[in-house]
């Protein structure tokens, strides 16, 4: 089986109503294909890279060739683990974590989206808390980091329920502007204050070496 020689397959996240999983090749066409949906609203781009502004068929393409990427470039101190987010057997989004130097560091970053159709549900909340659970308890994580633009109202929401505090900005080129990005750190003792969603991570104990951990 292919989770023999690559065990991070065989990783499953669960929360009350959700499964994290790292993406199956199914997935990414489902993914690809509710990205064409839509991921924010036409007049607004949450994303410092702004590659839902591509046209197709490149936008497909170059997606796939990212995801695929992740898999290819995966090495124990440089890692970016993309898992399918679904909901009631369908993909809704994607939960990323990454990490560099990880078994030194013990800091994890993530980054994620939903389709339009599925926002404003808790969903990422839900999703980001099944990644945290992941990071802190099963590899062992100090620090857990995040940003958002300013006017990112959701992504800084989602941070600020789970316990992040502002870590300071970065300024960034954003569809050719400088623009603010708004810094979040969580420790282990707020995620701790804060974890309140059930999460079950099955899989890890195979595959820790892969992390770093």
């Amino acid at each position: 089986m292919l989770t023999d020689h690559w065990p991070v397959f065989g990783i499953r996240v669960t929360t009350p109503r959700l499964e994290l999983r790292p993406a199956t090749q199914d997935d990414l066409v489902a993914l690809v294909e509710l990205a064409e949906q839509g991921v924010h609203a036409p007049d607004y781009m949450p994303f410092s890279l702004p590659w839902t502004r591509e046209p197709q068929p490149a936008k497909a393409r170059n997606a796939l060739r990212f995801y695929w990427s992740t898999w290819a470039n995966w090495q124990p101190d440089d890692w970016r683990l993309l898992l399918a987010v679904v909901h009631e057997g369908r993909v809704i989004g994607t939960q990323e974590g990454m990490a560099k130097d990880f078994a030194h560091r013990r800091e994890i970053g993530s980054g994620s989206w939903l389709g339009l159709a599925h926002q404003g549900r808790g969903f990422g909340t839900e999703m980001r808390a099944g990644l945290l659970e992941l990071a802190f308890t099963g590899l062992d994580t100090r620090w857990a980091i995040s940003a958002a633009l300013f006017d990112n109202a959701p992504s800084l929401g989602v941070s600020r329920r789970l316990g992040y505090v502002d870590d300071g900005i970065d300024v960034l080129a954003h569809e050719g502007e400088p623009r603010s990005f708004q810094r979040l750190r969580l420790t282990r003792e707020a995620w701790a204050a804060h974890r309140t969603i059930p999460v079950e991570v099955t899989g890890l104990d195979a595959c820790r070496d892969m992390f770093g951990a």
